[in-house]
């Protein structure tokens, strides 16, 4: 269900991507896509909806809070869109996909940059004339809840912080800290 859940949700974002950004440069409309079709932005969506709660997990999972796991939500509810796309059509699948997934579309293609903030320090770097951001990331905890902490330098300064559930998170989180050291 997954499988058919991710699929199904590439088809309707990217429709809906190019019904409103028709005129932006396919790179961006990738970019765009890459902003609400990845773990963390449906996983917020899970749990917007209540998702977890609803997750049947493992004895081990269940007492690590995994059903507050960006992985574990972000993939329930591909599998929950791919059920829906096979009840309902894809008629059905699309509005659901219009109504969650949708709104966390950037308003404006120019607001795309703010969404990836390693991206965005990367570029605030350049335009400064520094060096290129390094990240160094420490995970602890058992390997069913790890929790990571990110440390970004540029120039070997460091710039910022983050903790996230996974690498990806902390690292986003760091450079966003990082990010209004430029400002």
């Amino acid at each position: 269900m997954e499988f058919l859940g991710d699929a199904v949700l590439g088809w309707a974002v990217a429709d809906m991507s190019y019904r409103r950004f028709g005129q932006t440069p396919e790179g961006q409309l990738t970019d765009l896509r890459k902003s609400v079709v990845n773990a963390l932005a449906l996983a917020k969506v899970a749990r917007e909806i209540g998702l977890g709660d609803h997750v049947r997990l493992g004895r081990g999972e269940a007492a690590a809070a995994g059903a507050q796991k960006p992985s574990i939500l972000s993939d329930a509810f591909e599998a929950l869109l791919g059920a829906v796309y096979l009840d309902g059509g894809t008629e059905a699948a699309y509005r659901m996909v219009d109504r969650l997934v949708a709104p966390g579309f950037p308003l404006t293609i120019d607001a795309l940059d703010q969404l990836d903030h390693k991206t965005q320090l990367q570029e605030r770097a350049a335009r400064a004339g520094r060096g290129i951001p390094m990240y160094k990331v420490v995970a602890t905890g058992p390997d069913h809840a790890k929790t990571f902490v990110a440390s970004v330098f540029v120039d070997d300064v460091l710039l910022g912080q983050g903790t996230g559930h996974s690498k990806k998170s902390a690292e986003q989180l760091a450079a966003s800290a990082a990010c209004a050291t430029f400002d």
